[in-house]
């Protein structure tokens, strides 16, 4: 009784009610869907209630083994995977640079180029989508520019297969750099300005200031930003879906547009639109850990 009595502590007790809400609401909104929607994945469900349902019947994973035999799935994978590198390659190392120069005073007018880049970010991805669209169509600004420097040129961006996807890529680069920019440039402010003016008067140039002092101090924040660019990743959907709609022949497609295909365009296929789901959580688990794992070994300190 005594062990009891010393574990049901007043602490213990404010702890746990301050704890309990967040932990129902997540498992409210996050852990019971997952959940469900892996269930789902295994059964028969073609729409209906699902609860007491007598055609409702475990298929085990057949729809994974149909998801993976889909050609439609390996290019959506694909184009993910193109937008991961955009993000994690692109996105990150131009933020870092633009925070950099900014933080440094390497240019003038840092607030106005700070301010500048960071637009796109707040504007709405539709709308964001749609101007972009109009920019790279046949009769867009895009267009006219290219007949300038090669007189006949036709644009066939968006009805290439093999041509499409890059539009969207550049639109992404240019849209979130931004929030990478902010992340880094809050995370600089926090380095101590004596330890670099130290490095500088033992005769540390810019380029050793940034590979022996910002970079590893900065190392929790990268893998951070990691994470970030590849959650964001991999549930890209409405920029896709307002500037290509996953076409010509869905070779723009993501995974998260394949999913809503599947889901809610033309005959319903909910199990496979979950299957695609659980996928896409378990394929971001894995790769966050292979970057906490890279962290781990190779990071710095921050």
């Amino acid at each position: 009784m005594k062990r009891v009595a010393h574990w049901w502590t007043e602490e213990r007790r404010a702890y746990l009610l301050l704890v309990l809400p967040a932990v129902a609401v997540y498992w409210a909104v996050m852990a019971f869907p997952t959940v469900f929607s892996f269930i789902l994945s295994l059964t028969s469900y073609n729409g209906g209630p699902i609860f007491n349902n007598p055609n409702i019947q475990l298929v085990g994973f057949t729809h994974y083994i149909r998801m993976f035999k889909d050609q439609y799935f390996w290019i959506s994978l694909k184009n993910n995977g193109l937008i991961m590198a955009v993000s994690v390659f692109g996105q990150i190392p131009l933020g870092f640079l633009f925070a950099y120069v900014i933080h440094r005073k390497l240019v003038r007018f840092g607030d106005f180029f700070q301010t500048i880049i960071y637009l796109p970010c707040v504007i709405s991805t539709i709308i964001v989508g749609r101007l972009w669209q109009s920019f790279f169509s046949p009769y867009g600004p895009f267009t006219e520019f290219m007949q300038k420097l090669q007189p006949g040129w036709e644009n066939e961006l968006f009805f290439d297969p093999n041509l499409a996807i890059l539009p969207v890529l550049f639109v992404i680069l240019w849209m979130y750099t931004g929030t990478y920019m902010i992340i880094f440039l809050a995370n600089l402010q926090k380095i101590d300005p004596a330890l670099i003016e130290a490095a500088r008067i033992d005769g540390a140039t810019e380029w050793q200031v940034l590979i022996r002092i910002m970079l590893p101090a900065l190392s929790g924040v990268i893998v951070t930003a990691c994470i970030l660019a590849i959650s964001g990743s991999l549930k890209s959907f409405d920029l896709l879906y307002a500037m290509t709609g996953g076409n010509p022949a869905r070779r723009t497609s993501v995974l998260a547009l394949y999913m809503y295909d599947n889901a809610f365009r033309h005959s319903p296929k909910y199990p496979l639109a979950n299957a695609i789901s659980v996928f896409m959580v378990l394929l971001s688990f894995a790769l966050i850990l292979m970057v906490r794992f890279t962290e781990a070994k190779f990071g710095g300190r921050e």
